[in-house]
């Protein structure tokens, strides 16, 4: 089952596009887009399909700047605030299962300093911008240290380049991928899936 709806948060009406399984869910996904694109990029498409055959509940949260018809980016500081709004209001509904944040580029960042504060038990990282291309003295791998589990999916050509695994943070590298990870996104989902399965929030794939 699917619907879509607009949230209001201290930063203007947000969408949250949210997808069911068909049982009770085994978790709640919630997922961020990247800073100039959107929550039907090919590599959030393809979690969200494979996460929602496997029992999760997965939402794709739209920032209100996108809603309001901006491509740039809001500040950090109010793309925390208006996706913790949401994250509340998804969890509100889904008291019972635990919450993993995510998204890709801009929204893993997003959902790597929110995670502690809104109760995630888990980070889905997807294209994890390391840095701004060429300047690798601006990392941003304080970032994922979080304390929380976090799976770091990037492309082994990304030129944000690629983080590298500490404490809690597994990072899986795909060979030939790109920042926009469309070359294999079913791949990219099938490795988000595997862990996911791993902590049990996930169930087994659907009979072929």
């Amino acid at each position: 089952m699917r619907h879509g709806e607009e949230v209001e948060t201290p930063r203007g009406s947000a969408r949250m596009d949210v997808d069911l399984p068909a049982a009770k869910p085994t978790s709640l996904l919630v997922l961020g887009h990247g800073a100039g694109g959107g929550v039907d990029a090919p590599d959030l498409i393809a979690v969200r399909d494979a996460a929602v055959s496997a029992g999760v509940a997965v939402a794709r949260v739209t920032q209100p700047y996108r809603v309001a018809g901006r491509r740039a980016p809001a500040p950090a500081g109010q793309l925390d605030e208006a996706w913790s709004t949401v994250v509340g209001v998804l969890r509100a509904r889904h008291p019972t299962v635990p919450t993993i944040v995510g998204g890709r580029s801009s929204g893993a960042r997003v959902a790597c300093r929110t995670a502690a504060s809104v109760g995630a038990l888990g980070i889905v990282a997807l294209a994890f911008p390391l840095h701004p291309p060429g300047k690798p003295e601006r990392s941003r791998a304080g970032e994922l240290a979080t304390g929380v589990p976090t799976l770091v999916v990037n492309g082994d050509r990304d030129p944000f380049g690629v983080p590298s695994a500490g404490p809690g943070v597994r990072v899986e590298i795909r060979p030939g991928e790109r920042h926009d990870l469309r070359r294999d996104p079913e791949a990219v989902a099938a490795v988000v899936l595997g862990w996911l399965r791993e902590y049990g929030w996930a169930g087994p794939f659907p009979p072929a």
